[in-house]
């Protein structure tokens, strides 16, 4: 290793946003050295983590200096360059998950072929090369269809809804100019999104969460209800052993998010994350082991926590930013109106829109814990007075 070894392992994240704060809190508890690369230090890990080292992804000098410190690197986003990773790993750090995986990640087609390849059920699809490939596609299954770039897209970026050729082929035309390759989609009709979180170590363990459900806004994730209300027992265990077969398959290290629809005929996957994700914040108050304990149990191959729930239900909603910057003033209002609630903020200036953010809460009846974390986080918002 890099650094003079320490009584505890140093377990280094690439990106500084609000994935890395909370894993960071995660490894206090834990009595894990935690270290930082960020882009600045007004990001929201940087804020509160003393091991920071101020550095960009895109740079292999940067992250491999950072490398150098630690025991384990791992990841808050998929954004690294594959020839950064390459050169990580030709220099002999540990990654975790390691290149090989994260391309799935960091490549729709890849995945979309790979699932493919393991008869893992997903939207259909095909790649597109101009827009006659997308005319065609939009004939075969109906209108509209979704396009997305095959990198680099979240949170509803990278995506596009068509609804015809035409509108098919500015996009193709702008990602063309742009260098971004396409696949198209079928736009599934869905009955709800669900959201499935499965942790995998290099020996191999894995521990899977129960399947949540997952509310989209404008791609934008707004609440997660633990586990998916009303839920068919068989559909349920479908979907979380297609999550631990692609973790298996695809030789992923740590945490793992499995997006997926429920449609009338079955589920279907849609997306994956290799690192804590959104659709499982509400695991820090809701079950046993949350998912950032869980993500730095993994990669530093700990036997796995237990990832059952701590009460029948749990409940999170995304605090989104809005024109109101007084964020405490409201922070304080929430508290004293509703105890039973937890506040998770990430130390980010309050801009429209975005997440700054969210609200758990446990109990017995989802509806009325949604109503509540609901309310709240439309509170924090601004949207009530």
């Amino acid at each position: 290793m890099g650094r003079p070894h320490a009584s505890m392992p140093r377990v280094g994240m690439v990106g500084g946003g609000q994935l890395s704060r909370m894993t960071h809190q995660a490894a206090v508890a834990l009595g894990v050295d935690f270290a930082v690369l960020a882009r600045s230090r007004d990001d929201s890990a940087a804020r509160v983590c003393a091991n920071t080292r101020i550095g960009v992804e895109t740079s292999l000098d940067d992250v491999a200096g950072f490398a150098k410190e630690c025991d384990v690197v791992t990841f808050d986003h998929e954004h690294v360059p594959d020839a950064v990773l390459r050169g990580l790993e030709a220099d002999g750090h540990v990654l975790r998950p390691g290149r090989g995986a994260l391309r799935y990640a960091q490549d729709k087609l890849r995945l979309r072929t790979s699932a493919e390849e393991l008869s893992i059920p997903c939207p259909r699809w095909r790649v597109v090369s101009d827009v006659r490939h997308v005319a065609e596609f939009g004939e075969e299954v109906g209108w509209p269809v979704v396009l997305k770039a095959t990198r680099g897209g979240y949170d509803g970026k990278g995506v596009w809804v068509v609804s015809d050729a035409a509108e098919a082929a500015d996009v193709v035309t702008e990602a063309t100019t742009r260098g971004v390759s396409l696949i198209v989609e079928e736009r599934v009709d869905f009955l709800r999104e669900l959201s499935v979180q499965v942790a995998r170590s290099p020996y191999g363990q894995v521990a899977v969460y129960p399947v949540v459900e997952t509310v989209q806004v404008d791609g934008v994730c707004r609440e997660v209800i633990a586990p998916a209300p009303g839920l068919d027992e068989e559909r349920a265990t479908e979907a979380q052993r297609m999550a631990i077969d692609l973790a298996h398959a695809l030789d992923v290290t740590g945490m793992l998010a499995v997006e997926m629809f429920e449609t009338p005929a079955g589920i279907l996957v849609n997306e994956l994350a290799m690192r804590p994700h959104n659709s499982g914040h509400w695991t820090q108050d809701g079950a046993t082991t949350s998912q950032f304990e869980q993500h730095l149990r993994a990669v530093l191959d700990l036997p796995l926590g237990s990832p059952g729930l701590v009460a029948p239900y749990a409940v999170m909603a995304n605090v989104l930013g809005g024109s109101d910057p007084d964020l405490y003033t409201r922070y304080f209002h929430v508290m004293a109106r509703d105890p039973g609630l937890r506040v998770h903020t990430y130390g980010k200036d309050v801009r429209p829109g975005r997440k700054i953010g969210h609200v758990n809460v446990v109990g017995d009846d989802p509806e009325e814990l949604r109503e509540r974390v609901r309310d709240a986080a439309m509170y924090l918002r601004g949207e009530r007075g």
